[in-house]
């Protein structure tokens, strides 16, 4: 399976969210999200979290890509502007450092209008294993 098929089916918080992966390879991933009402905060504008969500599947997708395990370690999300209700929301990860133990990553969320949200770094912690793909979706 695909790390895209993969995640799509077992990230259920960020399916549950309404974020999914389409594209994805070894230079970059985009995962996408339509803003519903479920997504507002009290100032009705998209509430962070979701944003983050988004920004962090992306991440996920593109570490991943290479088949080790690899998991966040640090993150950072600076604001620049309010996503709204029905806004097609694109964010494209693609990698600082592709380092085989500690890579980084860069994340920009864009709306329909390609105006940048929000702006997310990442690194990661890549494992000397490969990806459970036989594992993952279980409760364990």
């Amino acid at each position: 399976m695909e790390i895209k098929e993969l995640l799509n089916k077992t990230d259920r918080f960020a399916a549950n969210t309404g974020c999914q992966i389409t594209e994805v390879n070894e230079r970059h991933a985009v995962a996408v999200m339509t803003v519903t009402n479920a997504h507002l905060n009290g100032g009705n504008v998209c509430q962070g979290g979701a944003l983050f969500t988004l920004a962090d599947l992306a991440i996920a997708a593109l570490m991943n890509a290479s088949g080790r395990l690899t998991f966040g370690i640090s993150n950072s999300i600076m604001f620049v502007a309010s996503a709204h209700e029905d806004d097609v929301l694109r964010a494209e990860a693609v990698f600082v450092s592709d380092h085989h133990k500690i890579p980084a990553v860069e994340v920009c969320v864009t709306n329909q209008d390609d105006v940048l949200i929000c702006h997310v770094t990442g690194m990661g912690y890549r494992k000397n294993v490969p990806l459970p793909q036989s594992c993952w979706g279980k409760n364990t």
